[in-house]
């Protein structure tokens, strides 16, 4: 029994980070349906909150003004929140430009500033952003040429990670990873995992999340795809964004998302898309059994032990393995020993050469399960913040 038990959980993890990405690839050449695109310019409203960012608030806004869409139809809307820096001062500067600027004096969260600030959207797309990252000159036209098709109503785009080391490294292979997924996703059906830094939606559609929901960006997609629309990822449409500086301040990036995460299980589960099979399968395998999986881990290595501490044995030696038997329980416990012990030592591992970034890979797959558990443990504490606290990059 405990092997199946164990057995059971490393096929939930091996579905998750390998199953479904190869269902979803296989799938997308089945049955492909591809977005028709086309030229079009329609009235976008670019939209992002600012809470002490005067570092980095003009290169974003010279980086704004330059992306090449018609001038007439992008409104750039940025959105004060409380900022007791430079920020609203320097934003003021570029009024002359278009740039329009809602000042709310007070800081009530990321959030909060945006739900208030809709009623100054004109845009037909709402183009969420953030402060800190950038655009190519073609970002815009690249998002809004898939609104061509009636049936899309919300495009997601991709993200370069900026930064050097293992960490750069590692992060720029997750979301190498996590682009395989989308891409495949959204050609057979729709794209499930957004990235808020750069994520367009029909204003029609649009539902203003509620003021305690943690991840915003995943709850708007989730009701567009609730309605029936597509969310389609764009390759072409890029956002570039700096590293975390340490692997503590990625921790809690990931810890917070997991949060939102477990919320959007919780409380949120009747804005799934029910009606629509593909959508929900495609929900549930990539964005609600991930956060599931250090659980899956743990508990893997619980039936292991327990192998070890009551061992058994069996002449049919061809099946001996599913059932943990002597001496497959000590060969599966090594194995997830070295893996474990490859995590803590590659932690410490210096090299910033191929050896070192291969050896971090297991110490970025821990220590995001590590995030999703401390996810976990703040959801069901209430410890959770609706309030981003800012990563330093």
């Amino acid at each position: 029994m405990l092997g199946i038990l164990f057995w059971l959980c490393v096929l939930a993890v091996v579905y998750v980070y390998a199953g479904y990405p190869a269902l979803v690839f296989l799938f997308s050449k089945m049955f492909n349906q591809a977005v028709n695109t086309g030229d079009v310019s329609p009235l976008v409203t670019l939209i992002f909150a600012a809470h002490n960012e005067e570092k980095v608030i003009e290169k974003k806004l010279e980086n704004t003004l330059a992306l090449e869409y018609p001038r007439e139809q992008l409104q750039i809307l940025v959105v004060n929140d409380g900022s007791m820096d430079r920020t609203a001062e320097i934003v003021r500067r570029y009024q002359n430009k278009g740039v329009e600027l809602v000042d709310f004096p007070q800081r009530r969260g990321k959030l909060t500033a945006l739900r208030d600030a809709q009623t100054k959207c004109r845009g037909e797309i709402i183009l969420f952003s953030d402060a800190d990252n950038f655009y190519p000159p073609n970002a815009v036209s690249e998002t809004v040429k898939y609104f061509y098709d009636e049936r899309v109503g919300a495009v997601s785009g991709g993200r370069d990670v900026i930064g050097e080391g293992a960490l750069g490294s590692a992060e720029g292979l997750y979301w190498r990873y996590e682009e395989f997924i989308k891409r495949h996703e959204s050609n057979f059906g729709s794209c499930t995992g957004v990235a808020g830094d750069l994520l367009a939606v029909r204003r029609r559609l649009y539902v203003p999340p509620p003021p305690n929901v943690i991840n915003d960006d995943f709850f708007t997609a989730l009701n567009v795809l609730r309605q029936g629309y597509r969310v389609v990822y764009s390759p072409t449409a890029r956002s570039s964004h700096p590293v975390a500086n340490t692997e503590h301040e990625e921790m809690e990036r990931r810890a917070r998302m997991v949060a939102g995460r477990y919320q959007a299980m919780f409380v949120f589960w009747r804005h799934l898309p029910w009606k629509y099979p593909v959508a929900f399968w495609q929900v549930i395998s990539h964005k609600y059994m991930r956060p599931l999986v250090p659980l899956f881990m743990i508990a893997a290595l619980i039936f292991t032990i327990l192998s070890v501490v009551f061992p058994q044995s069996s002449e049919a030696f061809a099946f001996a393995w599913l059932f943990l038997y002597q001496p497959f329980n000590y060969v599966f416990l090594v194995l997830q020993m070295l893996f474990y012990s490859l995590a803590w030592f590659g932690r410490s591992f210096k090299s910033r050469g191929f050896v070192g970034k291969l050896i971090y890979i297991p110490v970025f797959l821990v220590n995001s399960n590590l995030a999703a558990l401390q996810g976990l443990f703040r959801y069901l504490t209430s410890r959770q913040s609706v309030m981003w606290k800012k990563v330093a990059r």
